[in-house]
């Protein structure tokens, strides 16, 4: 067993998809798995990221008022992100919960978008979601991919 079967194997555990191994089928790429890690560790940041600012940094505060949010919203909202991120990252979730982590991430994405592009905000507050979900889509995408991929005996 070499470093990239061992990968692979703990990447199969991870996505809680414990899949019959059966004979001849073709187990994922080495760049599948290594850009679903990449995609994912730097979407993990991020979103851990913002969830701290949310519950520690005044300025973010503001933002969520100027947005017109109440201030037990971004609270919810820091919670919810941390628990979709241990959804995404502990091996033994099963992969229904992981598809609707991704889901509330995608929803929670694309109302930040809205609620910045509704306020009028410029590029510049509304860039970092657009960011976060391109890093999200990777990371959806290599997920879905490996979840496809049949491991090999």
């Amino acid at each position: 067993m070499n470093a990239s079967d061992s990968m692979m194997d703990s990447y199969s555990s991870m996505t809680g998809s414990y899949r019959m191994k059966a004979a001849g089928k073709m187990k994922a790429s080495g760049w599948l798995v290594a850009g679903f890690w990449i995609s994912t560790v730097l979407f993990a940041l991020q979103m851990s990221f913002t969830a701290y600012a949310q519950l520690r940094l005044p300025q973010v505060a503001q933002v969520f008022a100027h947005l017109g949010f109440p201030a037990y919203f971004r609270i919810e909202l820091s919670w919810a992100k941390l628990a979709g991120l241990a959804a995404l990252l502990v091996p033994m979730v099963p992969a229904r919960l992981k598809e609707w982590a991704y889901a509330g991430f995608a929803i929670t994405l694309v109302s930040a978008l809205i609620a910045h592009l509704a306020v009028g905000d410029g590029v510049e507050a509304w860039s970092w979601s657009v960011g976060t979900g391109v890093l999200w889509g990777a990371s959806y995408f290599f997920w879905r991919r490996l979840q496809a991929t049949p491991a090999s005996a």
